[in-house]
């Protein structure tokens, strides 16, 4: 579906961008990528307030215009940890999803995105779900992000791109892309990952933030190996 990168040079793209490593490492992906790279940050009334002044920050020194949108009827919908307080976040187990899961997310945020590119004459949407990383999220699973872009052109009658850089890497490999793209430093000082709220290497207790900090350490001790 993808055609090659050299030829997207003079096209634009829309990033869904939280302000995390992965929606930043993929928004460094896009400025490189693209002639012109717009981002969407959905507030959905995440408790962590943070992710989206993060996100703001991240677009104003990037020189990146910046959209909010609206989504806070999924928290009346979809009782999860990252909407609630009162509710604990939790790691999937006995084939059960982690607390941190909201139905439908990723499928309303891209739809709502494909409008926005319309929008903004952009043909180009970039998200960063991983396969290898998904904490077993369905709505992360490459089988359907490329229903959902048929679903979306059929829908809208445009040819729209979904791409998903981020898909078949673990945490590793997404440091390691940040670091290709001369970042990595930027990535982690600068995002939010972290369910606490707390920027760059994050409280450390908390599922995202340990996801992430192995993967650090995993390519930090790879380089240092490669140097030795």
């Amino acid at each position: 579906m993808q055609r090659s990168l050299t030829m997207l040079k003079d096209e634009k793209a829309i990033v869904v961008f939280s302000g995390g490593q992965d929606s930043t490492t993929c928004l460094f992906w896009a400025l490189k990528t693209f002639k012109e790279v717009e981002a969407v940050t959905f507030n959905y009334n995440q408790r962590n307030k943070n992710e989206i002044k993060c996100a703001k920050a991240i677009a104003q020194e990037l020189n990146v215009r910046h959209h909010v949108l609206d989504m806070q009827l999924l928290n009346q919908l979809t009782p999860n940890a990252l909407t609630r307080n009162d509710m604990d976040i939790t790691d999937g187990g006995d084939r059960e999803l982690p607390s941190t899961f909201v139905p439908g997310r990723n499928l309303i945020f891209l739809s709502f995105a494909a409008v926005l590119a319309s929008q903004a004459d952009a043909k180009h949407i970039i998200t960063g779900v991983s396969e290898t990383d998904f904490s077993g999220y369905p709505d992360c699973r490459d089988a359907f992000i490329k229903s959902l872009n048929v679903s979306i052109n059929l829908a809208m009658d445009q040819q729209f791109v979904i791409h998903t850089p981020l898909m078949w890497l673990d945490k590793e490999e997404t440091w390691k892309l940040a670091d290709k793209l001369n970042v990595l430093d930027y990535v982690r000082e600068k995002t939010l990952t972290c369910y606490e709220g707390v920027k760059g290497d994050g409280c450390g207790e908390c599922p995202a933030c340990k996801l992430r900090r192995r993967g650090l350490e995993k390519y930090l001790a790879s380089q240092k190996g490669a140097e030795g």
